[in-house]
């Protein structure tokens, strides 16, 4: 797996106010770390097809059906980053490209106050 890939990942279990279910995710973690066999976690963020999501400002980042293998338009929620197991993980859907990964870094920055 590497950063900007979209992968189908089970989110259970979670806490009331977090994205859970069996939903679409973005890998944001390092692909130095991502390429390392042992290393089991990942850093993902959880994509949604929410209205309600996509009026929550800079955080939330939405992308058009088709970027990364969605199959649907979504939001990123660059405001729930999350650590994975990489058992979690079931299919890769497929990658960002540049601008759409800039966009989703510009999301994680505000989310992040960098």
């Amino acid at each position: 797996m590497r950063r900007g890939e979209i992968w189908e990942a089970e989110l259970r279990p979670r806490s009331s106010s977090e994205q859970s279910g069996r939903r679409p995710v973005l890998v944001i973690s390092n692909n130095g770390f991502n390429e390392i066999s042992t290393w089991r976690s990942v850093v993902v963020v959880p994509c949604s097809t929410s209205d309600k999501q996509r009026a929550r400002g800079p955080t939330a980042v939405p992308l058009k059906k088709g970027a990364g293998g969605l199959r649907k338009g979504s939001v990123v929620l660059c405001h729930q980053i999350t650590t994975l197991d990489r058992e979690k993980l079931a299919s890769r859907w497929g990658a960002l490209d540049a601008d759409e990964m800039a966009a989703v870094e510009h999301g994680l920055r505000a989310a992040l106050d960098l």
